[in-house]
Order: C-alpha cells, then structure tokens, then sequence
C-alpha cells in the first residue's frame, strides 16, 4: 500500500518570538514492512539548523525561529510504502542495546495499579503474544478511550487512576506492564489511515514488544489489534517524551496559538 502523507503545524504569537528552538521527529524510518519513498520538510518563519540520528534511530531535525518571527509553519508530505508483516519488525537493530528498553520513566514507572493490572497473568498464560493480547485488552477494558481527561505529562498509574485516556496512555500503560512482567518494550509514535476520514485529529502512538523468538512485535492497545499496512511508524523511543514528533522551547512570544494540519490517504 502506498499512502500519501501531510502534516503542518503553524503557531503564531501576538508578539513576537525572541528565540525559538523546535526539536522535530517527523521523518518516517525504513524497515522490514515500510520504505520512505519521498520525503520533504519546509519551513516558514524559521530554519532548519541539522539533523541527526538519536539513540532510537530517529531523524532528529532542529529548526530555529525566525527574529521576531509572529507566524512559523512546518510543513511535512510525503510517500509511504507498506506492507502487512502482522506487526513484526523483526530482530533489534539500533545504536541502544536490547535492556535499555526494560528502563521505567516517569510516564511509565509501574506502581500498584500497574501491579494490579498484571495480577495473575504470568501464571495463567504461558506464552509470550497470548499473554501481551490478553494485557492490551486488560487496558482497553480498564481505561477507556476519551479525549481530554489526561495530558501528554499523565503517567501510566494516573491515567488507570483517571480510568480514561487516549493512544498515549494506552502505550504508557501497556509499557509500563510489559516492562513488568520482563518484556522489553518501546513507544511507537506515527500515523494511521482511518478508513472514514482522510483529515486526522491528532498522530497517533502505539507499542512494540520484543519476543526472543520474533523480534520486535507492535500492539495499538486502542484499536486492539497489531498495525498493519496503514500505520507508519515515524519515531520510536521509551514513551512519549522519546518520540514526541514536535518539542521545543522559546522566548518572547506571548498569546500563542498552535494549529495542527494532518492528512493520511491512500494513493
């Protein structure tokens, strides 16, 4: 499947922006089941400074703001080729070692909701992909999909908590009790065609776990299924803050409005 991307996001500021620093991760990765065809980023109100590769493989693009700048556009299109590998990726690959990804975080530290979401599963399923299908419905079932009751700085015990969140919580969620019951695991962060819509809401986020006898395996915990050929996995990392397609810092802009633009279709 071949499917057409774009993505801009825009801020503006009543007042201008001093300086400003955006760090991005919207450069979509090849791999086993997925292959950059094109690729294009354009800046307006601003530069792109470098780019590099982080400890996860991502492209890392650093842009600047423009002196004084009240309007800056990022804009991203391209091509994606996929194909359906029933979510695996396949044997770890990559500048951080296979146990940097059992590492809990802030947004994933397991406590005694975590805990309490694992109670019995070890012992009642032997195998490792049973087991991690039967988990991501534990989450579904216990946290329910619903837009605006948690933030993109919520940990994986209050969302359980909050009983309610979105693809990100699942995914922090999900980690934090893979990571529990020894599994490495990582934060996916990229896009899927919605068979309804070509405009999208938002990026979406979902999780890949590492299986020794198969490598690297995706789960999307919201849809309760493995990704097939319409995601696109642009970023990895050990949750959102590892792989969140835009974070920055900037000085001097007051009254800030941000607009987010994305379209997924098939080609």
């Amino acid at each position: 499947m071949q499917l057409s991307i774009q993505h801009t996001t825009t801020y503006r500021f009543v007042s201008p922006a001093q300086y400003g620093l955006q760090q991005l991760r919207l450069t979509p990765k090849d791999h086993n089941g997925q292959s950059v065809e094109m690729w294009d980023m354009h800046v307006e109100g601003g530069q792109i400074e470098t780019s590099f590769s982080d400890q996860n493989r991502n492209t890392v693009t650093l842009v600047s703001f423009a002196p004084d700048a009240t309007e800056v556009t990022i804009a991203c299109k391209g091509v994606v080729a996929t194909g359906d590998t029933a979510g695996m990726i396949g044997k770890h690959a990559g500048f951080a070692p296979l146990w940097y990804f059992q590492r809990s975080t802030d947004l994933t530290r397991p406590g005694p909701n975590v805990q309490s979401l694992i109670k019995d599963l070890h012992d009642d399923i032997e195998e490792d992909l049973p087991r991690l299908h039967a988990l991501s419905a534990r989450v579904r079932e216990t946290v329910s999909y619903e837009i605006g009751r948690t933030t993109s700085q919520t940990s994986a015990e209050g969302a359980i908590e909050i009983g309610a969140g979105v693809c990100q919580d699942h995914a922090h969620i999900f980690l934090s009790a893979a990571r529990a019951l020894g599994h490495p695991a990582r934060y996916v962060s990229g896009y899927l065609m919605m068979d309804d819509r070509v405009h999208q809401d938002a990026s979406h986020a979902w999780t890949e776990v590492h299986v020794p006898s198969l490598g690297w395996v995706g789960f999307d915990i919201s849809n309760g299924i493995s990704p097939d050929p319409r995601y696109v996995r642009v970023a990895t990392g050990l949750d959102y803050a590892e792989a969140a397609p835009i974070a920055g810092i900037h000085y001097g802009a007051e009254g800030e409005a941000m607009a987010v633009d994305i379209q997924v279709a098939q080609q």
